[in-house]
């Protein structure tokens, strides 16, 4: 018989989407789907060696003082756990070692960069090489934008897809990577699975196609591995068809929405290759 798979998505602090990733978890066939504050954590009453598919949620972590989720960042760097000599980076390390899965939306993909777990093209995963920041137009943005997707990237979670359509609802979603050369290396290594897109899907760098002008339309970035992937927009702000801002008008709407399939590619990698 199968093992289960475990899903654990972290809250506290500023998160505020925990319970509609959990709900996409399940959704897409997670047997298990904790929530945990990051507390629990911190204390050692919950281990992240005890799940397969890590889920860092969307959100304003600690009002996002220092620039988004940079102070999140810290913390899960630095901070030890209670009467262990072991940090929580060192079971986040064990749990990237082990072939698990991590995805990190919005807020939780800035905390992934902020982290160094993405692009982490050199499999150092501690040490921040990228940055997302303001808005090009100065100010959030709440709407939904097409994305294009790399069908050559090694992303687990974007594997037999073509385009899909999300919400974004950001202040700082603007992707800057350090330097050039490693801009260059992301896109060799087809390391940018979703692109932000005209309604064609084509990439766009044009407003509001493009609501942030991250640069080269990045809206979702992974690492070598395929298995650690971050993205701007919500995909657990659609797994219904009534979650589509024209359910109303549009009939023909099949009832899953398109960001369950995210989900669904990476419960059924973690069942095939993982558990």
């Amino acid at each position: 018989m199968a093992k289960e798979i475990r899903a654990i998505v972290i809250a506290g602090n500023g998160t505020n989407c925990e319970r509609e990733v959990a709900h996409a978890c399940r959704l897409a066939g997670a047997e298990v789907v904790d929530i945990v504050h990051i507390a629990e954590l911190l204390a050692g009453r919950v281990r992240l060696d005890d799940f397969h598919f890590l889920n860092l949620a969307g959100g304003f972590l600690d009002g996002d003082d220092l620039g988004s989720a940079k102070a999140g960042a810290n913390r899960l760097l630095h901070a030890r756990v209670a009467d262990s000599e072991e940090h929580l980076a060192d079971q986040l390390q064990r749990f990237v070692a082990d072939g698990k899965l991590v995805m990190g939306v919005c807020n939780g993909f800035q905390l992934m960069v902020k982290m160094g777990l993405l692009p982490a093209l050199d499999g150092n995963y501690q040490q921040q090489t990228a940055t997302l920041t303001f808005n090009d137009g100065g100010r959030f943005e709440d709407r939904w934008t097409y994305l294009a997707v790399d069908p050559d990237s090694p992303c687990v979670y974007t594997r037999g897809l073509q385009g899909i359509y999300l919400p974004v609802r950001h202040g700082e979603g603007k992707f800057v990577p350090g330097d050039d050369a490693l801009l260059e290396r992301i896109e060799s290594a087809h390391l940018v699975p979703l692109r932000y897109a005209t309604a064609d899907y084509q990439p766009t760098m044009t407003f509001p196609e493009n609501p942030n002008g991250s640069v080269a339309a990045i809206a979702g970035v992974c690492d070598p591995s395929g298995r650690l992937f971050g993205l701007m927009p919500h995909p657990e702000a659609y797994v219904h068809r009534t979650h589509h801002p024209r359910w109303t008008r549009e009939p023909e709407l099949p009832e899953e929405g398109m960001g369950l399939w995210l989900y669904r590619n990476a419960v059924e990698f973690l069942r095939s290759e993982v558990v």
